[in-house]
């Protein structure tokens, strides 16, 4: 077996040992203290009320010290510029963002949107309004009646009063109105603000490819306006029957605009419609009398006695004839007017002033109206489902007044309106016949006439111009 000796560690001087504890002793006491100061440097810091770092330090105090930046390891590019005070600050200020806060909601004031279903009284329940409180308010005035009418999306808003009960209530209805209703010493006001809309001109181009009513849409033109436009050419144009693509209008209208947007329209101030090549013309002007109504640029009448058609947007299933089959006696038989279908309930007008002689059953005709207009025209309106209130016989009516409304009533096979012309008691056809024109405007009103008409004729031209030479860009 091998003999194995171990060493022994070698022997130092006595002196060197004792130097040798002597520093690790100081390493010693170095790490006790050093550590121990960066530790209470750091507790200071985080102590401090950051909302004030003004006020943090004063010359000469140990926090001040601890954080003096002279003692910090120079970072990178830190010799690109003397940093200022405020950044030397912003370097050693850990960053602290705070939420925006919030106004605390008025406890009082509560905003409730009408959902589907809702009603006034579910309203104030979910607004912990009681019952008794809503009964109040409505019987307060006939007006506070018109909070009931809300729709879905309507917002109200409720202002109670420290014990709960209602101050205040008040709603937007539109861009124009607002209505609202306040607690008083006597019960609650109600109280309805317009805003009167700034009203400015505006202009429309369309071109008929199917229908008016399309056409309109296209153009910007808002619906009660295409209305609008077919019954001031009522009376020369048979928009049932005469419209053809190609067909054109121009049309200078009232926008109203509140705050820059638009909220509704006015009337229509000037008009230009080409029906198969032919123009027609309409300029609106109030009399000195007051009186509005439609002329020609020229000043000719647009209003005759009678209009074409007794029903808008009106599809022609049979005309007049002297020999056509009955679609249900199956025979020949003449037909005396002309039939205007289209969908039940839609509205029929009077064709002309005059004074219904019969309004009620009448036979075949089924619910049926007959006007006389002085003493030689006559007309005649069957099949109808029911007539407008007011509508009887012995009661006056006037020119596109609604009378009644499409039906299948009496021998009819479809809804569908049959309309007669009479006259000196001789049936004619009423798309034929030529009808009776109305005066021109009276020659003491030429003049103020021809000073709206012309310039109103001259900004549609105008307009037609820097239209056209858009579309060619």
């Amino acid at each position: 077996m091998p003999n194995i000796t171990s060493k022994k560690p070698p022997l130092y001087p006595k002196t060197h040992i004792l130097a040798a504890s002597g520093v690790a002793a100081i390493l010693s006491l170095a790490l006790l203290v050093f550590p121990t100061r960066e530790v209470e440097a750091k507790k200071t810091y985080i102590g401090l009320d950051l909302d004030n770092p003004a006020e943090q330090f004063e010359p000469g105090s140990d926090a001040a010290d601890l954080i003096n930046p002279e003692d910090a390891v120079p970072a990178p590019f830190a010799n690109m510029g003397t940093p200022t005070q405020a950044e030397t600050t912003a370097s050693i200020t850990p960053e602290v963002q705070s939420a925006p806060v919030e106004p605390p909601k008025n406890p009082n004031e509560r905003q409730l949107t009408v959902e589907k279903g809702d009603t006034l009284s579910t309203l104030f329940e979910r607004a912990n309004i009681s019952a008794s409180t809503l009964h109040d308010v409505l019987n307060s005035s006939k007006e506070a009646k018109k909070l009931t009418q809300i729709k879905v999306g309507q917002v109200l808003d409720f202002k109670l009063t420290d014990d709960g009960n209602l101050e205040s209530l008040s709603s937007k209805l539109s861009d124009m109105e607002t209505v609202s209703i306040a607690k008083t010493d006597d019960g609650y006001a109600f109280k309805r603000d317009l805003v009167k809309p700034e009203i400015r001109d505006s202009y429309a181009h369309g071109v008929i490819r199917s229908s008016l009513s399309q056409a309109g849409q296209r153009s910007g033109l808002p619906h009660s306006l295409t209305m609008q436009l077919a019954n001031i050419f009522g009376y020369d144009i048979d928009f049932a029957m005469d419209i053809r693509n190609g067909d054109e209008f121009e049309v200078i209208y009232e926008d109203k605009l509140v705050n820059g947007k638009r909220v509704g329209s006015g009337n229509i101030l000037s008009a230009r419609f080409t029906n198969r090549g032919k123009s027609y013309t309409a300029v609106r002007y109030t009399d000195k009398r007051g009186n509005t109504t439609y002329y020609g640029a020229d000043g000719k009448s647009m209003r005759k006695a009678f209009i074409r058609t007794p029903v808008d947007y009106a599809r022609i299933s049979s005309r007049f004839s002297n020999g056509r089959r009955h679609p249900i006696l199956n025979k020949i038989r003449a037909h005396k007017g002309v039939d205007y279908a289209a969908p039940r309930g839609t509205p029929i007008k009077a064709t002309g002033d005059g004074k219904i002689l019969s309004a009620g059953r009448r036979g075949g005709y089924g619910n049926a109206i007959v006007i006389q207009h002085g003493q030689r025209y006559r007309t005649l309106y069957g099949h109808m489902q029911g007539f407008a209130k007011g509508i009887r016989t012995g009661s006056t009516v006037k020119q596109g007044q609604i009378i009644g409304y499409i039906g299948t009533t009496g021998l009819s096979t479809g809804p569908h309106l049959h309309y007669e012309f009479q006259v000196n008691g001789v049936h004619v056809d009423p798309l034929s016949q030529k009808l009776p024109m109305a005066d021109p405007i009276a020659k003491n009103e030429k003049a103020r006439f021809m000073a709206v008409s012309k310039p109103l004729m001259a900004q549609m031209d105008q307009e037609r111009s820097t239209l056209l030479a858009q579309n060619k860009r």
